[in-house]
């Protein structure tokens, strides 16, 4: 079965190229949805030895065609402001997957998205969760919590640095659980070669958790410049109730078990290590496209 290609959705991606990174070096076979096979991202992927298959998340003939004779399959499906065309792509690739008999569906969803936040772009994730289990398939599902290249995205009005602030919802004490996307990929390629430690989990995913606080501190080191912290209003956001109390709860949103995940995985990132292998390079630029 290793000779068999594993699907990637999303491989030019953040969440996706990170788990065919991870599976190439591991030598395990990809195949690589891709809307544009001749765009740069998609050559690129070709030139590491990627399979790759013409394809969208929005044309079910196009993920059965890419299914057949796959192991298995990473699928990740990009936030919807329209959550139920979030749920159909979701659907819509477990079912291929079903179809295609694979022997391991990965699924990356969101941290807290079994909790019943009511945040939307959460509660599609878990929607589609309960349709993986439905299905029967062979699954596991990764709850990835806040990304720390998240940090580096130029003008992210929540969430990202705005003219030295980093600028979030939570309380500048609350702990805010972070994840490395690189180790998003090292545990779902963990998942392909290890499937007997990983078939039937569901894995809140984290690296290390800091303050925002402790997080602009960490920053204004690293580059040598301060960066502070304000915490924003969810105004306009369309949150509601279930959602602001989740934000302000005093321990956080995230639970993740980072000393066990250690143990599954000894290169797990923590912020400082991110800041040091290319994160800093990352938020100054960020910074320096935005002036």
């Amino acid at each position: 079965m290793n000779d068999q290609p594993i699907l990637v959705i999303g491989a030019t991606g953040r969440q996706g190229g990170a788990a065919a990174a991870q599976l190439l070096a591991a030598g395990r076979p990809v195949r690589a949805l891709v809307r544009d096979p001749s765009a740069p991202a998609a050559l690129a992927l070709r030139a590491r030895g990627a399979e790759l298959c013409a394809g969208d998340l929005d044309d079910p003939g196009s993920l059965a065609r890419a299914a057949a004779g796959a192991h298995g399959v990473f699928g990740v499906t990009p936030d919807d402001q329209d959550s139920e065309r979030e749920i159909r792509r979701g659907r819509d690739l477990a079912d291929a997957a079903a179809a295609a008999n694979v022997a391991h569906f990965v699924f990356t969803s969101v941290g807290g998205a079994d909790r019943g936040t009511g945040i939307p772009q959460w509660d599609s994730k878990w929607r589609i969760e309960q349709h993986i289990r439905a299905s029967g398939l062979p699954a596991t599902i990764l709850r990835p919590v806040r990304f720390m290249e998240n940090h580096a995205m130029p003008g992210l009005p929540v969430g990202g640095i705005v003219d030295g602030e980093l600028r979030h919802l939570f309380g500048p004490e609350t702990p805010v659980q972070l994840i490395a996307v690189a180790d998003i990929g090292a545990f779902a390629r963990l998942a392909f070669t290890r499937p007997g430690d990983y078939l039937g989990e569901a894995i809140e995913l984290a690296g290390d958790e800091l303050t925002p606080s402790h997080t602009v501190r960490l920053i204004s080191d690293s580059l040598g410049r301060e960066i502070t912290y304000r915490q924003v209003s969810s105004t306009g956001l369309g949150l509601g109730p279930d959602a602001e109390r989740a934000l302000a709860g005093e321990r956080g949103m995230w639970h993740a078990d980072i000393a066990r995940l250690r143990e599954r995985h000894p290169g797990l990132l923590d912020f400082r290590a991110w800041l040091r292998h290319g994160g800093t390079e990352r938020i100054r630029a960020s910074l320096a496209g935005a002036r």
